[in-house]
């Protein structure tokens, strides 16, 4: 009987250990499955507050975006009626200081577009770019095809994003 008794247990202690064993290679694979969830939500983490520091940012760097689109039909026209003046008339002086109000509300409208980070698109004499340009018009001109030999309308950027494009009129060869 002890011999039987010795085996039984043996047995019996064998299977407790295998048991262990088994349990404890489960737990440590569970263990490992939980540091990886770990990491995983603590890089998600850090790419969703990344992705709100720029949102912010760009927030702060564009808030002025809409009301900066509205107001160039303002510079539009003030160009415009500048631009309409008769030589004779800015001669004339009793026209002197309205011209040169007029001629200061542009300064000044160009100073706040630049303190908010609105510049004008460079079009004159250079090649037609589709990201800053819109062609309106080909005119035959012994500049190079494809060259902005007129701008109809200037165009503008907010840092390094588009507000307008300029409008242009292009070079083609003469006929």
């Amino acid at each position: 009987m002890t011999d039987d008794t010795t085996q039984d247990t043996t047995a019996a202690a064998e299977g407790v250990i295998d048991t262990a064993d088994a349990r404890i290679a489960e737990l440590e694979n569970a263990l490992e499955a939980a540091r990886n969830d770990v990491l995983y939500a603590k890089a998600d983490t850090q790419n969703v507050r990344r992705r709100l520091e720029k949102d912010v940012t760009d927030a702060r760097a564009y808030a002025a975006t809409g009301f900066a689109r509205d107001i160039l039909s303002v510079a539009d026209n003030l160009s415009r009626a500048l631009d309409s003046i008769p030589a004779e008339l800015r001669d004339d002086e009793r026209m002197k200081a309205m011209i040169a109000g007029i001629e200061a509300t542009g300064r000044e409208l160009d100073k706040v577009f630049g303190l908010h980070g609105v510049q004008k698109v460079a079009a004159q004499g250079l090649p037609l770019d589709p990201n800053q340009h819109q062609a309106m018009i080909e005119v035959p001109h012994d500049a190079e095809p494809g060259t902005v030999v007129q701008v109809l309308q200037h165009g503008y950027t907010i840092k390094d994003r588009l507000l307008r494009p300029a409008m242009v009129a292009v070079a083609k060869k003469p006929d």
